[in-house]
Formats: structure tokens, C-alpha cells, sequence
């Protein structure tokens, strides 16, 4: 199990396997070179497995750096053909929970544009060049009122890089 670094096996079978991604862990190499989860499952399963050579794994999806969460890789690439057009076809229900500075009694949803900028996400609520559509609803699940903090369930309509925090951001509340 030493091949995970951070991760945890959820769930593996014949044709998928799920993992707990640590926040900070990559899902996949980047130019950093820091451990990523699909090397590391790569790892695990050609270890756990006694496989020589190269382990065939389906990245189907990918979380943010800074998110942790559950990630589902194909074994097969007919798993990882059904898993990408399930995720293509948004038959995928993707939920995140994120905790931010603030108080959200009510939840609502947000439509604004996003666009990136030397590895920045910047948010806008008109449509320009170079900008996308990003949609999310979010309703509060708990709020502590002493450390003044919400947990928010969000679920995403359009899954760009940083939406989250981007749009949470831009709404002056703290991830």
C-alpha cells in the first residue's frame, strides 16, 4: 500500500478503481513532478498485482490540486470508453462540499464567466473573449457560528479548473 502516498482504495474491481485523493496531490503528472494519483494507482496496482511492465489506468475525470476527494479510474479502456461518456454526457452526479469563511444561511446559484490568466482564474459576470460559462448551485449544510464557517454542498453545472473556488471567491467568501 506504500505505492498510494496519501491515497485510500475505495472501491477496486475488474473494471474500476476509486480512490480518496489527498488536497495538494495532482491527479495527474504536471510539471512539478510531485506525486500524482494516477501514477500512484499505477503503482499500486502493478505492485498489488505482481504486473510486469506497463498498467493500463483510464483518467476519466480529474480534481483540482487543492481539493481532496473521491476519484474513479477505468481498468479497461472499455470501462474508461463507458466512464468518459457518462462524465461527457453529465450522467455523472459530481457533489462537493466546501468549507468557507462566512455566513450562508440560504443557498442559490451562481452564473458568471471565467477566464484564465497565467495560471490565475479570474471571474466576470459578462461574457467576453477568452472567457467561459460557469454555472453552480449551492446550498449551506451547517454553519458554526463561533469560528464563523459554512459548509457549503455544491454541485457544478459546468466543471471548469477552479470554479469552486473561483466563484466562491469572487462572492468575498474564503475555501
Amino acid at each position: 500500500m506504500s505505492a498510494l502516498r496519501g491515497c485510500t482504495v475505495l472501491h477496486l474491481d475488474n473494471h474500476v478503481l476509486a480512490i480518496a485523493k489527498p488536497a495538494g496531490m495532482p491527479s495527474c503528472p504536471d510539471d512539478t513532478r510531485d506525486p500524482d494519483a494516477l501514477t500512484c494507482c499505477k503503482d499500486f496496482l502493478k505492485e498489488r498485482f505482481d504486473k510486469p511492465g506497463r498498467v493500463f489506468l483510464g483518467l476519466v475525470h480529474r480534481l483540482d490540486r487543492p481539493a481532496s476527494g473521491v476519484m474513479v479510474f477505468a481498468r479497461t479502456s472499455k470501462a474508461a470508453s463507458r466512464l468518459s461518456e457518462s462524465v461527457r454526457e453529465r450522467n455523472t452526479k459530481k457533489v462537493y462540499a466546501a468549507l468557507v469563511r462566512g455566513c450562508l444561511s440560504e443557498g442559490g446559484n451562481l452564473e458568471d464567466y471565467i477566464r484564465k490568466e497565467q495560471n490565475r482564474v479570474y471571474v466576470t459576470s459578462t461574457r467576453s473573449q477568452g472567457t467561459k460559462l460557469a454555472q453552480l448551485d449551492y446550498k449551506p449544510m451547517f454553519y458554526c457560528e463561533r469560528n464563523q464557517l459554512t459548509l457549503l454542498q455544491v454541485h457544478l453545472h459546468t466543471g471548469r479548473k477552479h470554479q469552486i473556488r473561483a466563484q466562491v471567491r469572487d462572492e468575498r467568501l474564503l475555501i
